[in-house]
Parts: C-alpha cells; structure tokens; sequence
C-alpha cells in the first residue's frame, strides 16, 4: 500500500477520533511536566587531532534538548563525541533548535538566525510536531524541499543528515489512541522523507525506526522498563539521548566514508 492510500484510510478512520484525540491531548498536557530546553548550544570535542569538523544541528524538541540539563548531556554531545573518535577529528558542534517548531517555522524562523557561513556536516531531527499538527505528507514533502534548498543555498557542499522518525507509538506518556493516529503518521511521512532523499545528493536519512525492544536488546538494557528511556513520557532521558546520538554517528560517519 503506498504512503497516500495509507494516508487517505488513517484520515478516515481517525476523523471520528478526533474529539477524543483533543480531549486526551489536553490531559496529556496538564499531566506531562514541562521541561526546559537544554543550556549551552555550542561546544567543543577536543581530541587532540590535528583537523577539525564543524556540526550543525537544527530540529525541534529533541534536537533543542529537552530532558537534559546542558546540550553536552544530550543528542548532539553524543553524537559529537563519537564523529569525533570514528573520524578521528576535533569538533565543533552548535544546535539550532526550538521546542514546539514545525519544518515550516524551523524555515522561517531558525535558518535565518545561523551566523556560520560554513559547516562540514548538518543534522535535522524533525517529524514529532508536524505529526501533532496533523501536517500532510504532500505539505510535509514541500516544507521538507524548502527547508534543504535554504540549507543548500547557504551551505553548498554540506551533507545533510535526516534522523529517524519519533518513536511516537512507544511514549508511556501517550494513550492507545494517540500512538494510532499519531504514531501512524509519523511513520507515512518517514516514509516519504525516506522517498524524497533517497536519489537526493549529499542528503541522507536515517530511516530505521526504533522501538525500545530491540535497542533493549541491542544495547543489554531491561525492556520491560520504558520508563529509563523518557524523562517526562515523552522526550528522551540522558541514556536515550547518549544511544540515539551514537547510532546517529555511526549511520553519518559510515555515509561519509563510503563516500570517499
């Protein structure tokens, strides 16, 4: 069944759910904390090599930290550390992010605030919000081509990384209802973003989908127990942030190589 169907049949089947969506959506908001974005956008891995890398990241909650205290903590901390050991280079590293932004405002509201003129590596983490706002995956795709044509003008020969989709279906935080509706969508416009680069140069996208089963058994951790991997039910803990940012090096950093 291709993304549009898919996406056709979950409009139909969720449309009687939406009174119940909004009402669970309203207590979700009332019960889950709200936590601050993480400090200290920019940082240094200093390994003593004698090259350096600069890495942008821009995204939205998760990419703006949300779970942890200092962005060192977080996604990017870990995912600089191990570019830096794998490619054997120092790295600059600086985050661009909002909780709460969709691409579009990602677009309109971020890109225009980088001051760097160069960067060797751009990593976006985006999908939970426009999943929320129930965007479609034809406005998905256009926002998607709009958001890597900016980064491209202003960063010609950079790669740019997609991270895998927001394990929507695997929040505690979330009822059976919003993991359906919500879940589902993310996992179309993965689909889609996955089509859109695919044939794109220098832009690539971490399609697998995570599910706490199998990084509980990849990464010897107890699976029975969700809860060490969120920090409120529905962003990521330290040890979420520290496993996502190393996968996430190791599918960049293997790109990188393959392309030399």
């Amino acid at each position: 069944m291709n993304n549009k169907l898919k996406y056709i049949l979950g409009c139909i089947i969720s449309v009687p759910l939406l009174p119940l969506l909004y009402f669970q959506g309203k207590n979700i908001r009332k019960k889950v904390p709200k936590l601050p974005e993480a400090k200290e956008p920019k940082g240094l891995v200093n390994g003593n090599f004698n090259t350096t890398l600069n890495i942008l990241c821009i995204g939205e909650s998760t990419i703006a930290g949300v779970g942890v205290d200092f962005h060192k903590n977080g996604f990017t901390g870990a995912l600089a550390n191990v570019v830096s050991k794998k490619l054997k280079n120092n790295i600059n590293w600086r985050v661009y992010a909002r909780s709460g932004y969709t691409v579009k405002q990602v677009c309109n509201k971020i890109i225009p605030k980088i001051e760097e003129s160069t960067t060797d590596i751009i990593v976006i983490g985006m999908g939970g919000n426009d999943a929320f706002t129930l965007n479609s995956p034809k406005k998905w795709i256009a926002d998607i081509k709009t958001l890597v044509e900016l980064l491209q003008n202003k960063f010609t020969e950079t790669s740019i990384f997609f991270t895998n989709m927001p394990p929507i279906k695997e929040f505690p935080a979330f009822t059976k209802t919003i993991k359906f509706v919500i879940g589902n969508l993310v996992e179309i416009l993965g689909n889609e973003l996955h089509r859109f680069t695919k044939n794109k140069k220098n832009v690539f996208y971490y399609k697998e989908v995570i599910t706490l089963k199998n990084w509980s058994k990849k990464h010897h951790l107890p699976n029975n127990n969700s809860k060490i991997y969120f920090s409120d039910g529905v962003h990521p803990s330290k040890l979420t942030y520290h496993i996502w940012g190393e996968e996430m090096a190791n599918f960049i950093t293997h790109k990188l190589s393959s392309k030399t």
